[in-house]
């Protein structure tokens, strides 16, 4: 009886070329990773913390102080007929879920550096799950902000209907500038001196300590190209019951975020096949400074150089 050897197919393995697709099904066939990735964050954030969770509402609390003393009392900067520290306070509430889901996602790449290299997922988990944990302090700040408004006598509207569609936009535009930034970090490590200055600039372009009515038409629709203005002015409108309806200012926000989301998901997946190569590269470079202060450090102690030199030589080699 005669057998024939059969080889096993052989597959090789190429990295992408220029634009590719999203793969956005994939995303759905990781959701357990997305949902314990988010989970983790959650845990992590305030884990050996003495106040835990009640960062979440200190933040803009204290916040709140600051601009009611100064904008509000001294500045007196108007406020739609609202008082002024609910007023502010109902602007940082979402404010402060951008800004926490920007800063996270925007160095959530680096952060998770050893489990890019180890496994293969889609990476626009990393920076999806670092978004989604910003829901848990809003929700926090957003129980103070309802018993705000009982102690000031406001009772929300029917408007209110409108708040998931105002958080959904807070999302996608953090998740937008998110996925440009985290993408850039990888390959300059600038993007995280840049953030901080960031944040605060966007902060400041955004109607929290004063209100959108001070700009006249049109200049108050072309506003909403940042759509913080948009999702700012619709909270106060959809809680406190303004009269300040953002109609156009919306519409024009929206747009603008859907485009950061579309835009920054095509570029990330454009990088996506040099994160794994300029992490590695970065680790070995901190290794080689971590052994060269190794080996300076205990060069004046006999026996111990050689010994640090060789295992730093086994592990450079055995990578």
């Amino acid at each position: 009886m005669t057998t024939f050897a059969t080889s096993a197919p052989s597959y090789q393995i190429e990295p992408s070329k220029g634009w590719v697709a999203l793969r956005l099904r994939e995303l759905w066939n990781y959701r357990e990773l997305l949902y314990f990735l988010t989970w983790r964050d959650i845990k992590v954030r305030y884990k050996q913390t003495a106040l835990g969770s009640l960062w979440a509402v200190l933040q803009p609390l204290l916040t709140m102080v600051v601009f009611s003393l100064f904008f509000g009392r001294l500045a007196k900067v108007p406020s739609d007929g609202i008082p002024y520290p609910i007023f502010s306070f109902a602007a940082l509430v979402p404010w402060t879920m951008f800004a926490y889901g920007l800063t996270q996602s925007s160095t959530s790449l680096v952060t998770s550096a050893n489990l890019i290299k180890k496994i293969y997922f889609p990476r626009l988990v990393i920076p999806i799950a670092s978004v989604l944990s910003a829901l848990v302090d809003f929700m926090i700040a957003f129980v103070v902000l309802l018993v705000m408004m009982a102690i000031y006598h406001i009772t929300p509207t029917m408007n209110a209907l409108w708040l998931p569609a105002l958080v959904l936009l807070a999302l996608v535009t953090s998740l937008g500038v998110g996925l440009w930034l985290c993408a850039l970090n990888v390959q300059y490590r600038d993007v995280k001196y840049v953030l901080p200055f960031l944040t605060q600039l966007w902060m400041f372009a955004t109607p929290i300590a004063y209100p959108s009515s001070l700009l006249p038409q049109p200049w108050r629709t072309l506003y909403g190209l940042n759509p913080l203005a948009g999702v700012v002015e619709g909270f106060r409108w959809a809680l406190l019951g303004t009269n300040t309806q953002p109609g156009l200012m919306i519409l024009v926000s929206s747009f603008a975020a859907v485009g950061l989301l579309i835009s920054g998901a095509y570029y990330f997946r454009r990088m996506e096949k040099t994160f794994s190569s300029t992490a590695l590269a970065r680790r070995r470079q901190a290794r080689s400074v971590t052994g060269q202060c190794c080996t300076t450090g205990c060069s004046n102690r006999p026996g111990v150089y050689s010994r640090t030199t060789v295992i730093l030589s086994h592990r450079q080699s055995g990578r």
